[in-house]
Formats: structure tokens, C-alpha cells, sequence
């Protein structure tokens, strides 16, 4: 009976020695093998085997690309204002035996090693000159971390800022500089319309004017024409008619009483030649005498 309780133990110690010598790593993952407390060597995803008790398996490395966003940082700049700068990392592990051996903790270290490299980025910029320069600031910031966790085994692939906020004075100081810009902007727009409108205004005036004007001469010529015309006609029927001194005296009585109307006209006078013509009309509407009485 107490072999065969021996015969179940050793057993049951075989076989959990033959499973602890079985290492499933997931992929995108690696383990640590230690010997005897020393680095031995990595496995990789898949299945491994390893030595039991002679052989230590350290903790799974994560081999995909890690994001990690740090608090806002307080950042003096150069001309002394603190700035608030929230940063985002991009990095990922390509060497599991340094991320493992070379530093405690590379999270902390990357988180340190960004706040300290923005403090220096930044202090020697000024507050504008950070406001718009993100791109100069990420690609800073990425040399340097890339450089430094090198060594630890670690890419960092982006960097990214999320948000710069200045002070509230400085912010307050902005959006008034950005709404009298805005307002100065609308001023001189308004004002360029009003010009442009008055300009177009007196061009339309000058055309309409200078068209008024080509009408009216052009209207004085055709009156012009017309009345040379019409006194060309006149003048030729009385030629083609040869009127008599009796016509030419008859006709003038036509048109006294309208000089006569005139408000001005209290005094007109005769020629002296047309007082001959009147008697000698006169004289041509008497009834004619009759022989025979």
C-alpha cells in the first residue's frame, strides 16, 4: 500500500516536471529564459521547452506597438510663461533581453526622459513660436527619445501633442487680439465695398451724363436738320409760288396778333415799306364799283 501512494507521488511530481518544461508563448509576445539567475535566452511565440528548476521563465514582453499618453506637463517657455503640454507616445519593443535587463521600468524612463526633453524644447521657444511649431517640437522630441531607448531595446515610432494651453491671461489676451483683427478685417472690407460702390456710382453717373449729353446733341443736330429743312421747303414753295406784295402783306396781318401776345410786347411799330403794301391790300379786297349807276 505505501508504494503504491510512493509509485502516485512520483507520478504526479513527473508529470507536473514534464508540464513545466512546456512554455506556450502567445504571438506578438516573447519570455525571458534565466539559468541559474542568468540570461539564457528568448522565446519566441510558439512552443518552447525549457529545464525545469534549472531553468526560470521571467514575465511575458509585449512586442506590439504601445500607446501611452502622458498628464499635461507644466513648460516655461522662453519669454517666462507656463504653458500646459499633454503628449501622446508611440513606441514598441524590439529587443526583449534589453527592455528587460537595461532598465527597471521603461515606461517610467520614456515618461521621465519626454517630460525633461519638452522642458528643454520648449524653453527655448517663445510662447508664438510654440503655439506653432508642433511639428518642429514632435519631431525634436522623437530624435531624442529614439536616440536615448536605443539602448533599452525600444523604438519609439511618433510623438505626438495632443494640447498647448497657455495661461488664461494669455488666452483671454489672444481671443481679444484675434477679435479686433477680426473686427479690424470687417472695417476694411466694409470700407473697400463702400469705396468700389462709390466709384462704380460716379462711373455710372459720368456714362449716363455723357449719354444724356450725345442725346441731346444729337437731338439739337436732327431739330437743327429738320427746322433747315423745313425753312429749305418754305423758301422753295414761295419761290415756285412767286407770291404778289398783296400775299406777303395779308400774311404779315396773320401773324400780328400773335407778337401782340407776348406780356412784354406793349409797343410794336410797322416798317414803313409794309404800310404801302397795306393800302395797296386795302385797296384790292374793296368791293368793286359798278359802272352803272
Amino acid at each position: 500500500m505505501e508504494s503504491l501512494i510512493v509509485a502516485i507521488v512520483v507520478a504526479v511530481i513527473v508529470v507536473m516536471l514534464m508540464a513545466s518544461t512546456i512554455k506556450v508563448v502567445p504571438q506578438a509576445q516573447a519570455r525571458i529564459v534565466e539559468r541559474l539567475g542568468r540570461y539564457h535566452r528568448t522565446l519566441n511565440a510558439g512552443l518552447s521547452f525549457v529545464i525545469p528548476i534549472i531553468d526560470k521563465t521571467r514575465a511575458r514582453v509585449d512586442l506590439r506597438e504601445q500607446v501611452v499618453s502622458f498628464p499635461p506637463q507644466p513648460v516655461i517657455t522662453e519669454d517666462n510663461l507656463v504653458v500646459s503640454i499633454d503628449s501622446v507616445i508611440y513606441f514598441q519593443v524590439t529587443d526583449p533581453r534589453s527592455a528587460t535587463y537595461e532598465i527597471a521600468s521603461y515606461l517610467m524612463g520614456i515618461e521621465q526622459l519626454t517630460i525633461t526633453t519638452l522642458r528643454n524644447v520648449i524653453g527655448s521657444m517663445d510662447l508664438e513660436e510654440t503655439l506653432t511649431s508642433r511639428d518642429s517640437i514632435n519631431g525634436q522630441l522623437r530624435g531624442v527619445l529614439d536616440e536615448a531607448t536605443g539602448r533599452w531595446g525600444i523604438r519609439v515610432n511618433r510623438v505626438e501633442i495632443k494640447a498647448i494651453d497657455p495661461p488664461n491671461s494669455v488666452q483671454e489676451s489672444m481671443e481679444k487680439q484675434m477679435r479686433a483683427e477680426r473686427d479690424k478685417r470687417a472695417a476694411i472690407l466694409t470700407a473697400e465695398g463702400q469705396k468700389q460702390s462709390a466709384i462704380l456710382t460716379a462711373e455710372g453717373e459720368q456714362k449716363a451724363a455723357v449719354l444724356r449729353a450725345e442725346g441731346d446733341a444729337r437731338a439739337a443736330v436732327l431739330r437743327a436738320e429738320g427746322e433747315s429743312e423745313a425753312i429749305t421747303k418754305v423758301v422753295a414753295a414761295i419761290h415756285e409760288a412767286k407770291p404778289d406784295s398783296h400775299v406777303l402783306a395779308y400774311q404779315y396781318l396773320q401773324t400780328l396778333p400773335e407778337i401782340a401776345q407776348g406780356s412784354a410786347n406793349k409797343v410794336w411799330v410797322l416798317p414803313s415799306e409794309l404800310t404801302g403794301q397795306i393800302a395797296h391790300l386795302a385797296e384790292a379786297l374793296k368791293p368793286p364799283v359798278d359802272s352803272g349807276r
